[in-house]
């Protein structure tokens, strides 16, 4: 592209007539959309959709993920003027994502925000277009497995975090970001055998049969180690992949609402998600993401790191690959 050419474009993320392309805005100018991708609720054809779901009302520590959904949008602003790195295939320009905006809720009436964020879930899923979520804090990722569970049956599920989210919790009014996992449990959206969660640091209830990875056990078993322990577990059927943000090292993601020391350097998570292509993504998710704590963006920088590679493992299949 001639540099008067790139000079001239702004806005992508309303003026782009093709859903397909890189995109050369300046990182610091313009309407921030995920990657430029053009604000749409129309998912006609469309091969990825991403929504923004700004909601922390959950949460047992800091809050600020409600505005995570805008800083990913922003951060990730750094990154379509090149195809993603580490990957065979472009998926800026191989594949057609739109960003349909954020969830609409009532911020005053937190009892109805599960069943309003299920129900856009479910019309983005019905589309036949793989959904990625930016968060939010972590009770978000109940009611979008509730959606793809609807459609797909008991998921498979990959689950980075530093904590397991399993604390018991059998009241069906309660929404917390620290159990989501226990009542998606209760409720038979996730299969446990095909459970496996990566970067645990800290001390919780477990499930029979879901697979705990310590932080500590990646540091010493490597990458492919804990990359061939992840497939053996997830198995060939639909997977959800959600990542907390806080599955990262404090030192490289500190905005967050519970950081935790020890954790996964973003080398590593960079490697480990990269090494799942192949592995069946029907969805995904990256949250926790919280700015007013996130020094110089880097948090914010990470999570749209994620969320591109989340993309392209839900997108590998539409781009031609099929497995491993």
């Amino acid at each position: 592209m001639a540099l008067e050419d790139a000079a001239s474009q702004i806005d992508h993320a309303f003026t782009r007539d093709d859903l397909r392309g890189l995109s050369f805005e300046a990182p610091f100018a313009g309407a921030t959309s995920f990657l430029r991708r053009r604000y749409s609720h129309d998912l006609s054809g469309v091969d990825l959709a991403v929504l923004g779901v700004p909601f922390d009302q959950a949460v047992t520590n800091r809050p600020g993920a409600r505005f995570g959904p805008r800083a990913i949008r922003e951060a990730s602003a750094l990154q379509p003027g090149d195809p993603p790195f580490g990957w065979p295939f472009d998926m800026l320009t191989a594949c057609a994502i739109v960003d349909t905006g954020d969830l609409a809720f009532d911020y005053a009436e937190t009892a109805r925000f599960p069943a309003a964020l299920q129900e856009r879930a479910a019309q983005i899923i019905a589309s036949g277009a793989p959904l990625l979520a930016l968060g939010g804090d972590h009770s978000i990722t109940l009611p979008l497995l509730r959606a793809h569970a609807a459609r797909h049956g008991p998921l498979g599920l990959v689950h980075f975090d530093a904590h397991s989210d399993l604390w018991q919790d059998d009241s069906p009014a309660r929404i917390d970001h620290g159990t989501f996992l226990y009542k998606a449990m209760r409720e038979g959206l996730v299969d446990p055998a095909r459970a496996v969660q990566v970067g645990i640091r800290t001390a919780g209830p477990s499930w029979p049969g879901v697979t705990q990875i310590a932080a500590r056990e990646v540091h010493e078993a490597g990458v492919a180690a804990t990359v061939a322990r992840i497939r053996a577990v997830a198995g060939a059927g639909p997977v959800y992949l959600t990542f907390d943000i806080d599955a990262l090292d404090p030192a490289f993601a500190p905005g967050t609402g519970t950081p935790v020391w020890g954790g996964l350097a973003s080398w590593q998570a960079a490697a480990l998600l990269r090494e799942l292509a192949g592995v069946n993504v029907v969805g995904a998710d990256v949250v926790e993401v919280s700015p007013p704590y996130d020094a110089g963006a880097v948090t914010a920088v990470a999570g749209a790191h994620v969320a591109v590679e989340l993309a392209c493992l839900c997108l590998w299949p539409r781009a031609g690959f099929a497995g491993a």
